[in-house]
C-alpha cells in the first residue's frame, strides 16, 4: 500500500490535474495488474496503458505524484512499478551524492 503520509494536503488545485488525464474514464484494470498476471499478458496490458500515458497532457504531474507518494502499484505517468522504483533509487543516490559533496 502507498505511504499516504507523503501525500500533499488535499486542496482542489493540487488534484485538478487528474481531471485532465487521458486515462480518465478508462477501465482501471488496464493500469493495474491482477495477482496472477504474468509474462506477455502483463507486458501487453502495460504497453496499452503506457500508450495512453504518452499522449496525456498531465503525464508530468501524474509521474510526480507517483514518485512523491512512492506509489507501489500500477502504471502512473507512463512508468511501471519497476521503472518507478529504479528512478526513485537513482534520485535518492544522486541526492546522497550531492549531500556528501558539500
Amino acid at each position: 500500500m502507498a505511504d499516504v503520509s507523503r501525500l500533499p494536503n488535499v486542496v482542489a488545485e493540487e488534484w485538478e490535474w487528474q481531471l485532465h488525464g487521458s486515462c480518465r474514464g478508462a477501465d482501471s484494470s488496464l493500469f493495474f495488474h491482477t495477482d496472477n498476471e504474468r509474462g506477455s499478458a502483463r507486458e501487453r496490458r502495460e504497453a496499452r496503458a503506457k500508450a495512453i500515458c504518452q499522449a496525456c497532457p498531465v503525464l508530468a504531474q501524474c509521474r510526480q505524484h507517483a514518485m512523491t507518494v512512492q506509489e507501489p502499484y500500477g502504471i502512473w505517468g507512463g512508468l511501471g512499478e519497476i521503472e518507478r522504483r529504479q528512478l526513485f533509487l537513482r534520485q535518492r543516490r544522486a541526492a546522497r551524492k550531492a549531500m556528501s559533496a558539500h
